[in-house]
């Protein structure tokens, strides 16, 4: 099993960052493995995937106070496997300052998943962390248009 991390650095407190990616209903703001979603009162969210139209679900475990997010994910909403983690670093640990925080999103390769998949779930991924990068810090939102 392989790992891979795509981080960036987001000019907004790790609080804000961490709320953005906590939250459910931005998810098809950003990711392109949640399209389209819906979410159940349970909180278990329906999606496609933007690459293949393939159905996914999803499942957000936030913990807001070590700023970690883990991201359970399936084909099946009875069987999810946390494949993707987030972790927000406050810019203070960095000796930064409090209104600049580190974005660290890194998935696992499931097994069976060829390379060229894996490849484009990598690229996926450091594209993606651009996207939160600009939404978070410019307010933008393309469902209502600026803020």
């Amino acid at each position: 099993m392989t790992t891979d991390t795509a981080y960036i650095v987001i000019n907004r407190s790790a609080d804000e960052v961490f709320a953005f990616l906590a939250d459910s209903h931005n998810l098809n703001l950003w990711s392109f493995g949640t399209w389209e979603i819906e979410i159940q009162d349970d909180g278990l969210v329906h999606g496609k995937s933007l690459m293949d139209g393939g159905a996914i679900y999803l499942r957000v475990k936030a913990y807001a106070e070590q700023k970690l997010i883990d991201y359970f994910i399936g084909q099946d909403p009875d069987s999810l496997s946390p494949r993707i983690f987030v972790r927000v670093i406050p810019g203070r640990v960095l000796n930064g300052p409090d209104q600049k925080s580190v974005l660290m999103m890194m998935a696992l390769r499931a097994d069976g998943m060829d390379d060229d998949r894996w490849e484009g779930l990598k690229a996926s991924h450091a594209f993606e962390v651009r996207v939160i990068k600009s939404l978070i810090e410019t307010g933008y939102d393309h469902r209502t248009g600026p803020k």
